[in-house]
């Protein structure tokens, strides 16, 4: 059952914004583990029969409130309610990582140093448990071309993957400061295998954290740096037939660090990029 998020909590000591819902103790049969669902209603929500699109956004404690996140919030409560003011509203569905398997459910592909990639299975659930739920339970509008996903570092990687891996389930991605070293850099020749896929694809980096990226991507990866790198990975992306400034966006964040400040200062652009149509 759904909930005020807010219910037995001093809202002195949360930071929420907004309609937050949330639903305890979710359980996956894809993963076979429990985790609480958050969801986010748009202003006009409660006085109106409108319909709205619906974005997914992983590591699901970050993003509303400041006593839940590990390293501060992304405030996407605050983002979206002044995106309303210039006609842009959406449900915002928060999936929490479950700490320790994050880097399971958010890996793609197996790695030798962190194991088994359960990223399919991840994906399997946000689109046939969790999607089923919030289309039962809210009006959404249902619709691939509507359904969108949103992630940072390991987010952002899966979020890129599963946006090709599903195809036509997730109509427009957020692929922030995107993990392309992971398991050697196997997004890149997925990616380059894939079909064209419609939608739109929002990617960025942060220029500060490019040299700890970079090192990562030499300590790791089999494919080469450049290779591995977000550059050649936006590259891919227009070759593959994605445009800058129609279906494609790419942010080089001249003051971007690989945190949450960074993440929540880009967010407004990404999601004006994403939803406008």
């Amino acid at each position: 059952m759904w909930r005020n998020y807010l219910e037995d909590k001093d809202p002195n000591e949360h930071s929420v914004t907004g309609d937050v819902l949330v639903m305890e103790d979710v359980y996956s049969p894809q993963l076979q583990n429990h985790r609480d669902l958050f969801v986010y209603l748009p202003p006009s929500y409660a006085h109106s029969d409108k319909c709205y699109p619906v974005i997914y956004m992983h590591d699901g404690q970050n993003l509303f409130d400041h006593a839940t996140s590990l390293v501060g919030e992304w405030h996407v409560d605050e983002t979206m309610q002044t995106l309303s003011e210039e006609g842009l509203e959406a449900i915002i569905v928060g999936l929490p990582n479950m700490e320790h398997e994050r880097i399971h459910e958010y890996g793609p592909f197996d790695n030798q140093r962190f194991g088994a990639g359960r990223g399919d299975q991840y994906g399997e659930f946000i689109l046939n448990t969790v999607k089923p739920l919030i289309d039962d339970d809210f009006r959404t509008l249902p619709a691939g071309e509507d359904t969108g996903i949103i992630g940072s570092s390991m987010g952002g990687l899966i979020s890129l993957y599963l946006f090709f891996r599903f195809q036509r389930c997730f109509g427009f991605a957020g692929v922030m400061s995107p993990s392309l070293w992971f398991a050697g850099g196997a997004i890149v020749p997925y990616i380059a295998d894939a079909p064209y896929v419609p939608g739109k694809i929002y990617v960025d980096v942060g220029k500060k954290e490019r040299l700890e990226w970079m090192n990562r991507i030499r300590q790791s990866t089999s494919i080469g740096t450049r290779s591995a790198s977000i550059e050649s990975m936006v590259e891919l992306l227009e070759a593959k037939g994605y445009r800058i400034g129609e279906n494609l966006m790419y942010i080089e964040d001249e003051d971007g660090e690989h945190n949450e400040d960074s993440w929540a200062r880009r967010l407004p652009d990404a999601l004006r990029f994403l939803l406008r149509k």
